[in-house]
């Protein structure tokens, strides 16, 4: 990434069921909006895009992320409240950081998410509108269920995203 670059910093959703019923941000996922605020101080970007919807109807996980979010106020927070799954982050976020002459995104994940949204995100789709990608990964803790989760998504990628294009 050169230091004359249109950046920005993407932090995709995710969400565990609460006692109750409702959802919440999970652990990983508030880890990857702290990191998102560092690296913000650091690399001052345009925007920042949380991406996520909201199972049950409550908050979506991109208004959850905002509301957590105590990083610089210098850029822009973009709120992309529809995509259900990683394929649909990157395809749905596309459009936002083209409206704003985004050059460069910088995308936020767990460690355990990595394989896929390095999959999506630095894939054709994104290449062929321009945009450099680049990842941070946050070292959080292996839950059970985000494993089974990552593990049960991986053979839908290739059909995910063909579907995005």
């Amino acid at each position: 990434m050169r230091g004359d670059e249109r950046l920005a910093i993407v932090v995709p959703g995710a969400s565990i069921r609460v006692r109750g019923g409702g959802w919440t941000l999970s652990p990983g996922c508030r880890a990857c909006v702290t990191a998102a605020e560092r690296l913000a101080v650091e690399r001052k970007p345009l925007a920042v895009v949380f991406t996520g919807y909201g199972p049950g109807g409550g908050p979506t996980e991109a208004e959850q992320m905002r509301d957590a979010w105590h990083g610089p106020a210098g850029g822009e927070l973009v709120l992309e409240p529809h995509a259900r799954n990683t394929a649909e982050n990157a395809g749905r976020t596309l459009p936002l950081l083209r409206e704003r002459g985004i050059q460069h995104a910088t995308v936020v994940c767990s460690w355990i998410h990595q394989g896929r949204v390095r999959f999506f995100f630095s894939s054709r789709l994104y290449r062929d509108a321009g945009i450099e990608t680049s990842f941070v990964t946050v070292r959080t803790r292996l839950s059970p269920r985000a494993l089974a989760w990552e593990l049960g998504a991986l053979p839908l990628a290739w059909s995910q995203r063909r579907r995005i294009r």
